[in-house]
């Protein structure tokens, strides 16, 4: 399991700051993994709702992400099932000050035999996240939260 979490400081109220960020479609202007964003399933951000992400890691492809689970404004959970790997994309949002706090948490998982790869998956998905999580202060007009 490869695992990225990064917090942020934002002065975004916390319904504001969960607005954007439940709002897949806004993934491509901070996560320059994500290349496009299509919503496919679902008429907003609630459970059932579905997304097919292309993103760009080592090649291009689509993963479809669906929402799990909605809890307005604290926390959104989106997962996404692939023949090789599984995508599982937290954001809890929760009130500091004026502003918010904002954590993303996201795992990846290979399926089946390609576990034995996870070490490398690893070291690529840390390096990933890293520039994902810069974008995301960056959107947020916020800073980081030390863990």
């Amino acid at each position: 399991m490869a695992r990225f979490v990064t917090s942020v400081a934002t002065p975004l109220k916390p319904a504001e700051a969960f607005a954007y960020m439940s709002d897949v479609t806004r993934f491509a202007e901070w996560d320059p993994g994500v290349k496009r964003v299509v919503r496919v399933a679902g008429d907003g951000t609630g459970v059932g709702t579905a997304y097919d992400l292309t993103v760009q890691a080592g090649g291009t492809t689509v993963m479809r992400y669906e929402v799990q689970e909605h809890d307005a404004p604290r926390r959104i959970l989106l997962v996404a099932r692939t023949a090789f790997l599984t995508s599982v994309d937290e954001v809890r949002v929760e009130p500091a000050g004026s502003g918010s706090i904002v954590t993303y948490d996201a795992t990846l998982t290979l399926n089946g035999l390609l576990g034995l790869f996870e070490p490398f998956l690893r070291l690529a998905f840390r390096r990933i996240g890293e520039r994902a999580a810069s974008g995301l202060r960056r959107a947020l007009n916020g800073t980081v939260v030390p863990r």
